[in-house]
């Protein structure tokens, strides 16, 4: 074997280590969700995520010891490339093997020789030609064989569930209900129906959700069925969810990445996207756990956006932040941020901190609230598409993280986010009732963060954002902690006008108390923005209901955050009337 065929081996090795232990622990979700062991789900979700560095590492040490240092030559390497495209030809991961490679040459070599010539800058995967057809990642059912309500009863028994059902035919009856009243097709007959079903369920957090689409001769209507497990009865179907914009938020960005078993990654976010069209690749790869194969999805989509515009980068709008240095492209819908080199008195961290509260947010569950975040090293953007005015301001807040090569912006270290409105410039623009259910969201958000362990530390309303979906989206991540390293403490209560000053005087704190209190003095100046907040959710100044959220988190209590409205479930639905 040649030197070449041999690294090109031994890192097609590494990878598919790597995916066999990532299928592993994605196969345990189902046994999870099924004896309803929320916290063991928790911690494999999160070791998933630190697979992938894993075994890249491992990779290049094994190379290290195998070969001499001069195979580290860029006409080598070329060599390599050529040898890795045969292993790929017919490979069902072809475009995670090539991430694969590209991760481990990208840190054995300098940034330079990061083209295509050396590593996949564009896939070769055909997006005509996937390694399997789309269909292989779904079952078809046909309701004129046996009816509606059979054809989902065989459905649901075809996952093959442990764990018994509460009241199947009860939910099956809510289902085709459902599917009449929701259909943007209107009622067919069976025999002008196909059910599609994606083979395999998706788990997160404590559901199982079934994806699939209804066929019928006008087109087609997706659709999510949510699966959740009462630890005492049983399995039962919660609601049927065919709105593009609840199906989006399901994917969304603040959600933690599903578990599902996924052989040909490409058929599987290939049929997502027919189902949701506007979702990218790189959100859909980054949604079913693989977020490395995200991040470079997203790297080319953005070089792609830059090819074809022309606009600059500009700092982003809105108040500047003390740690970040965050600027955007216009007409590209997300934010890069940058550490500055220098943070206010009043953040007493580092960088290092910094980074680690990062990671933190990445390796815990998002709830719904906490934007993922895209971390990349070296990337180099055209120096011409800044404005003068962005670069001016860059060289002076992050010149330890800048690198200027003559036509080239390098940045050492940057997280991209998806762009939204920071809450407080929404609120400049809303209407009355727009300003009353934007800051009641906010509230929930909180709340739905701290059930989860996390502490947003500064809850200025300038780190939050709202999204396209009008959901207030947590972003600033810089003094975040886990709520039980904070001790919530109650203000002296005082009689008088001297007491509260005498008190004011005297009250001592130690590094890590909070007085929930005094949130209603440092979330916003505005009065009537307080009172719209603070008359929904009166519970956020009372230390005792945050000592309250730490002693269940204490306790191993998991809470319910449906990532959809509770009036669409079905125990709101038909529980009143009796319908179902």
């Amino acid at each position: 074997m040649t030197e070449a065929r041999q690294i090109a081996d031994i890192i097609l090795k590494g990878f598919r280590k790597h995916f066999r232990l990532f299928q592993q622990v994605t196969a345990r979700a189902r046994e999870r969700f099924e004896q309803a062991d929320w916290q063991a789900y928790q911690r494999d979700s999160s070791e998933r995520i630190q697979f992938y560095d894993t075994r890249v590492n491992e990779t290049i040490s094994t190379l290290r010891q195998q070969l001499p240092a001069e195979c580290l030559n860029e006409p080598l390497w070329q060599e390599v490339k050529q040898h890795y495209l045969e292993f790929l030809l017919f490979h069902p991961q072809a475009e995670l093997a090539e991430t694969f490679y590209n991760s481990v040459f990208c840190r054995l070599f300098a940034r330079k020789y990061f083209h295509n010539q050396n590593i996949f800058v564009e896939s070769t995967l055909d997006k005509q030609h996937l390694p399997a057809p789309i269909s292989s990642v779904y079952q078809s059912y046909f309701p004129a064989e046996e009816g509606l309500k059979q054809c989902i009863r065989t459905i649901i028994d075809a996952f093959g569930f442990n764990t018994p059902f509460i009241d199947l035919e009860h939910d099956i009856r809510c289902i085709v209900r459902s599917f009449i009243a929701q259909s943007s097709h209107g009622a067919f007959p069976v025999h002008l129906m196909r059910l599609d079903i994606l083979r395999t369920p998706f788990f997160r957090n404590k559901a199982a959700y079934l994806v699939g689409r209804l066929v019928s001769p006008q087109g087609q209507q997706p659709f999510i069925i949510p699966l959740l497990h009462d630890a005492k009865q049983g399995l039962y179907l919660d609601t049927l969810l065919t709105d593009p914009q609840q199906m989006s938020i399901i994917f969304g960005f603040s959600r933690a990445y599903f578990m599902v078993e996924c052989p040909v990654p490409s058929a599987l976010v290939h049929f997502l996207r027919e189902l949701i069209p506007h979702k990218t690749l790189a959100e859909l790869y980054a949604a079913i756990g693989l977020h490395k194969q995200g991040k470079t999805e997203f790297y080319r989509e953005l070089l792609a956006h830059l090819g074809h515009s022309k606009d600059q980068f500009v700092a982003a709008p809105g108040t500047r932040g003390m740690v970040m240095m965050v600027f955007t492209l216009p007409s590209f819908p997300y934010v890069f941020k940058v550490i500055r080199d220098k943070f206010a008195e009043s953040k007493p961290f580092d960088r290092k901190t910094v980074k680690a509260r990062y990671q933190l947010v990445k390796m815990h569950d998002r709830v719904g609230r906490m934007a993922d975040t895209l971390e990349y090293s070296d990337v180099a953007l055209p120096r011409s598409r800044f404005h003068p005015d962005l670069l001016a301001e860059l060289t002076q807040s992050i010149a330890g993280s800048l690198q200027l090569e003559d036509d080239l912006v390098v940045i050492k270290h940057l997280y991209i986010e998806r762009r939204m409105v920071p809450l407080n410039l929404y609120l400049e623009q809303a209407s009355l009732e727009q300003k009353a259910e934007i800051m009641d969201d906010y509230g929930q958000a909180i709340k739905q963060m701290i059930a989860a362990n996390i502490f947003p530390g500064d809850m200025l309303l300038k780190n939050f954002g709202v999204t396209r979906h009008n959901r207030v989206v947590f972003y600033d991540y810089d003094e975040v902690q886990y709520l039980l390293d904070v001790n919530f403490r109650a203000l002296p209560k005082t009689n008088t006008f001297e007491d509260a000053i005498n008190a004011e005087a005297t009250c001592w704190a130690e590094p890590g108390d909070v007085f929930p209190e005094q949130i209603a003095t440092f979330v916003t100046p505005q009065a009537d923005i307080r009172e719209m907040l603070f008359s929904k959710h009166p519970e956020l100044l009372d230390p005792v209901y945050w000592r309250q959220k730490q002693y269940a988190i204490r306790q191993g209590v998991v809470e319910d955050i449906y990532p959809y409205p509770h009036p669409m479930r079905f125990c709101y639905r038909f529980a009143k009337s009796g319908q179902g």
